[in-house]
């Protein structure tokens, strides 16, 4: 049996973006039941060379949309980066699912050998669709949404393993 390269995304990035989702309502929670401000983890860092936890749900939807338009060949959505609340960062998440499983399958699958171009500043990287996917945008978006529960963890809030994980 083989797996396509829509298997090895689309789902995978829903169940753990979903996971994330879940995992900002145990915060908000947390913060209800403490009267705690939200803001102080939603720009809580855990080393102060380290992005927020806002930072990390942006970088980890936008790497999942990323990959999903770039193999697709579609232009990917660009999202404001305004989210401030535990609810703006749930709604970007929701958008993000949205998007990535509005793409067909057929427009995913055979992109393994596909011309990819990113760009930071005036830095070109160069890959390949299957070398885009695997070296890149998974690791990506499970170490920014790994980062957001070790600060949401280590700031208290009841999750574990099984709320990472989920149902996959």
């Amino acid at each position: 049996m083989t797996i396509s390269m829509y298997q090895a995304s689309v789902p995978r990035f829903v169940n753990v973006l979903g996971n994330l989702s879940g995992i900002l309502d145990k915060a908000q929670a947390h913060v209800d039941a403490k009267k705690l401000d939200a803001a102080v983890l939603t720009g809580y860092r855990l080393f102060p060379d380290m992005l927020p936890l806002v930072k990390q749900v942006q970088i980890a939807c936008d790497t999942a949309k990323g990959l999903v338009a770039r193999l697709a060949g579609m232009e990917i959505p660009a999202y404001e980066d305004n989210e401030v609340s535990l609810a703006d960062l749930k709604a970007r998440i929701a958008k993000t699912i949205a998007f990535i499983q509005s793409v067909p399958a057929d427009k995913i699958d055979g992109t393994e050998d596909k011309d990819i171009v990113t760009k930071r500043g005036d830095k070109e990287t160069h890959y390949k669709g299957m070398q885009f996917l695997l070296g890149h945008a998974v690791p990506n978006v499970y170490f920014h949404v790994t980062t957001a529960y070790n600060i949401l963890r280590h700031n208290g809030v009841e999750i574990g393993k099984r709320d990472y994980l989920g149902n996959p």
